[in-house]
């Protein structure tokens, strides 16, 4: 791996670095530049056998870029999460993989903002949510 001095020029080389294109300070649409079509094609296949596993950091990680941007870019980040992941791996001798798990992203975010997103996707299911003076939420289920 000493031919790619870190991952992003391994990612750079691989084509699975998302495109950037900005004028006058403004974020235009980006392709990504043409890369290994054979290591692409690998990295799109494992990407979509990581998003249909469980409880996995990668399969998050897919869902929530794919509800967004959709399944092609989503596809793309997570071969290119799965390629940096290894490069680490390959370039350092010791590196072991480690799960960051399904709660990752959740547990970046303060637990009160997680709590109000939470609450609020209750709300909109149509569920009866009160919090107390307390802090503590009363939640009744939707009336049938």
């Amino acid at each position: 791996m000493t031919r790619f001095p870190t991952a992003g020029h391994l990612a750079s080389w691989a084509g699975m670095c998302p495109g950037q294109h900005e004028s006058a300070g403004k974020a235009k649409h980006g392709t990504a530049r043409r890369g290994d079509t054979w290591l692409g094609k690998v990295l799109a296949t494992s990407a979509m056998s990581a998003a249909q596993s469980k409880d996995t950091y990668l399969a998050t990680q897919y869902r929530r870029i794919a509800a967004h941007r959709g399944k092609r870019r989503a596809r793309k980040a997570v071969g290119h999460s799965i390629l940096v992941a290894a490069w680490h791996i390959l370039s350092d001798a010791n590196a072991t993989f480690t799960e960051l798990g399904s709660d990752y992203f959740d547990r970046r975010r303060r637990p009160e903002t997680v709590a109000r997103r939470k609450l609020a996707e209750l709300s909109a299911l149509g569920w009866d949510v009160t919090v107390d003076s307390d802090g503590a939420a009363i939640i009744r289920p939707p009336a049938a």
